[in-house]
């Protein structure tokens, strides 16, 4: 949201609270209680799969669907299938995108899996895979064995600290252009990597990523897909822990008042509808720098692999102090995208190929964790 907003936005939050004084203004500082468990109790299990799916279910995914689900009934393996519930049709038609968030997944349980001496040795898609929609089919068949000689990988000390930071960026604070090289070492598993911090560079990709984001917000299916994951207020986060959460003082204050409600945002006319696209487009429009993944197919192993560079980037992006936060809109593959589509592609895979992944970079303040389901709820046939 502009700045005008956001200050509108937090008085109002603040002469509300203060307003209210005793009950409510205790009420409406208050944080969820139980969504970010799962990231304390990480490793936390008896049994060597639970303690690396526990890590695993920290993966980054797309609008934090969380669409893991492990079969645990044979001894010393995991069957990882996909939860068809949480898939999402209009902006991710093909699954492309909740593929690379498994390929997430399976990368952080391949680093816990190590940091615990358990080497896995992993087969994905063992009964194949459709290109075009992911079914019942498994994943993967992930099979554990103690290994006092696995290899640890450096980049499992960030796991804790990773984040897909969603707020404005510091325009005064430049991204170190040797930062770019140290990040591009961890993708390590067949994808292209790029990125960049030149100015003129990054206006350019400023300018693409915020009309693709004005696209998906101004087409009402993919929109309406994002506002039916609208977590409000600490109660439907803690119910809920997944999807776009919106929690703190200020958005209990606007739930409770009820200027922002799922039907206000879908409003173009309301409020809430105009500093949410505010509130992106100050996103899009601070970054510092740009990163990407590019693959030469588009197989459903091309899609896992750049799940496991993409998790490897952002965590040493973490290790460099940086905010990072994916910009895939321009990616998506619904009609009304195709333009920035094709533009995307024309920059960075001219040759052709597919660009998988886009973030932006930067420095931003201290976010929290998103909120996870715990562990159990994930498990199926234990």
């Amino acid at each position: 949201m502009s700045l005008s907003r956001r200050k509108m936005l937090a008085l109002v939050g603040g002469g509300a609270i203060l307003a209210a004084g005793g009950t409510l203004g205790h009420t409406v500082t208050r944080q969820p209680r139980t969504a970010s468990l799962p990231w304390k109790q990480a490793g936390g299990y008896d049994d060597p799969r639970k303690r690396a799916l526990s890590w695993a279910l920290l993966a980054p995914n797309p609008h934090n669907r969380q669409p893991w689900m492990a079969d645990l009934s044979d001894a010393g393996i995991v069957a990882l299938h996909v939860d068809r519930n949480r898939l999402l049709p209009h902006t991710d038609p093909y699954n492309r995108q909740i593929t690379i968030g498994l390929g997430c997944f399976l990368e952080l349980l391949r680093m816990a899996a190590a940091e615990d001496g358990q080497r896995v040795d992993i087969t994905l898609f063992p009964q194949g895979s459709d290109p075009a929609m992911l079914d019942q089919r498994p994943v993967a068949r992930i099979v554990f064995t103690e290994d006092v000689g696995v290899v640890r990988d450096p980049l499992f000390a960030q796991v804790l600290g990773r984040r897909s930071n969603k707020e404005p960026f510091d325009t005064t604070r430049a991204v170190d252009v040797a930062a770019i090289p140290r990040i591009a070492a961890a993708a390590t598993n067949g994808t292209r990597f790029g990125g960049t911090v030149d100015a003129s560079e990054v206006a350019a990709w400023r300018a693409l990523t915020r009309e693709a984001l004005r696209i998906e917000v101004e087409t009402p299916h993919t929109f309406q897909e994002s506002v039916d994951l609208f977590r409000i207020g600490r109660y439907e986060v803690d119910a809920n822990p997944d999807g776009i959460d919106f929690t703190g003082p200020m958005f209990e204050t606007l739930r409770l008042t009820g200027l922002f409600t799922r039907a206000a945002a879908m409003d173009p006319d309301s409020m809430a509808h105009r500093s949410g696209l505010d509130a992106v487009f100050a996103n899009t429009d601070t970054a510092m720098g740009h990163l990407w993944l590019v693959t030469e197919r588009n197989t459903r192993i091309d899609q896992i692999a750049t799940g496991s560079d993409w998790l490897r980037v952002n965590l040493a992006a973490t290790a460099e102090g940086l905010g990072f936060q994916p910009l895939s809109q321009a990616l998506q593959e619904f009609p009304e995208m195709a333009q920035p589509y094709a533009e995307v592609h024309e920059r960075l895979a001219p040759e052709g190929g597919t660009v998988q992944m886009l973030a932006r970079i930067g420095y931003g303040p201290q976010v929290a964790p998103s909120p996870r389901w715990p562990l159990e709820t994930r498990i199926v046939d234990v």
